[in-house]
């Protein structure tokens, strides 16, 4: 006996509701242009209406649209569109000019792992660092000077970048590293006080994983230290080993603090009730081999409103 076949992709529709429905869209110039230009049978294309109506006004919010921002589209940057092969029939969304831009320009973020960072660091850039502060131009300097020869050596020294609070600290290394995270150089830039938080939390599940990956990584920015509830432990046990690392391995360490050398030294060497002096001029020691000091005094620039 001969097989019937029960499904056959181009069946006419003889629901005249869907003929109706369908030719009453196609009054619509834009409906019209994308039916006839998917070269699909009007009996299949008749079973989509309402999506081809939904792809016509995305093609229609998206000739006039300028900008991401102003992108009217359901899903942001993405237009939805018809996929065919003359047999068969879907739908599925594509980036617009505006959305692929914006990734090609967001591209380097990945490789920045950022530890309980304001996310609009990610964004830093030396081209935005406010320069009338002269206090600023000592650390652009060496910062320039890095990013010039980091690929001739990759051994480079890093910075002790200290000053008042809120000077754009943390904004003006972040950029450094955004800079070359746009050649594909991986760092993390950690929150020192809450890195330790977490870390202590953590030693039944990723300890040691998180500890190997900081130690490892291209290029570390160590925000905040001194800021810490200091432990023999944290010292010890945390800072002491990552820096001991990444001293061996000559691997690019930079800092912020509120505290220069001197200061920092004198907070390290306090645990509690003990006070520990040699091992703290230990640490000073090893920060000083990884990294150039530099003080940076000026504006609070986060009370007129501008971080960078």
């Amino acid at each position: 006996m001969k097989k019937v076949q029960t499904v056959i992709p181009f069946a006419k529709v003889n629901d005249s509701k869907l003929k109706i429905n369908f030719l009453e869209a196609k009054k619509d110039p834009v409906f019209k242009k994308i039916v006839e230009s998917s070269k699909i049978p009007e009996n299949i294309l008749m079973k989509h209406t309402s999506q081809i109506e939904e792809v016509s006004q995305e093609y229609s919010n998206c000739s006039t649209c300028k900008n991401l921002l102003e992108c009217k589209n359901k899903q942001k940057g993405l237009f939805l569109m018809i996929n065919s092969n003359l047999k068969d029939i879907s739908f599925g969304y594509k980036a617009c000019k505006y959305f692929e831009k914006f990734n090609k320009d967001n591209e380097y973020k990945k490789y920045v792992y950022l530890y309980e960072i304001p996310k609009d660091i990610s964004s830093a850039a030396i081209k935005d660092i406010y320069r009338n502060d002269s206090s600023r131009l000592p650390v652009i300097k060496v910062m320039k000077k890095f990013i010039d020869n980091y690929f001739q050596d990759n051994h480079l020294k890093g910075i002790y970048l200290s000053g008042n609070f809120g000077t754009g600290k943390t904004y003006i290394l972040s950029a450094l590293f955004n800079e070359l995270a746009k050649k594909k150089v991986k760092s993390a830039i950690i929150y020192f006080p809450e890195f330790l938080r977490n870390l202590k939390s953590s030693f039944t599940t990723d300890y040691e994983e998180q500890m190997l990956a900081i130690k490892r990584v291209s290029l570390l920015l160590i925000d905040d230290i001194g800021a810490e509830n200091l432990t023999s432990w944290s010292r010890d046990e945390v800072l002491g080993p990552i820096l001991q690392y990444r001293m061996q391995e000559k691997l690019p360490t930079f800092f912020t603090s509120n505290l220069n050398l001197s200061q920092l030294e004198e907070h390290l060497s306090m645990t509690g009730a003990t006070v520990d002096k040699v091992k703290a001029r230990r640490i000073i020691e090893r920060i000083k081999y990884l990294a150039n000091d530099i003080e940076m005094v000026g504006q609070n620039r986060r009370e007129t409103k501008n971080e960078n």
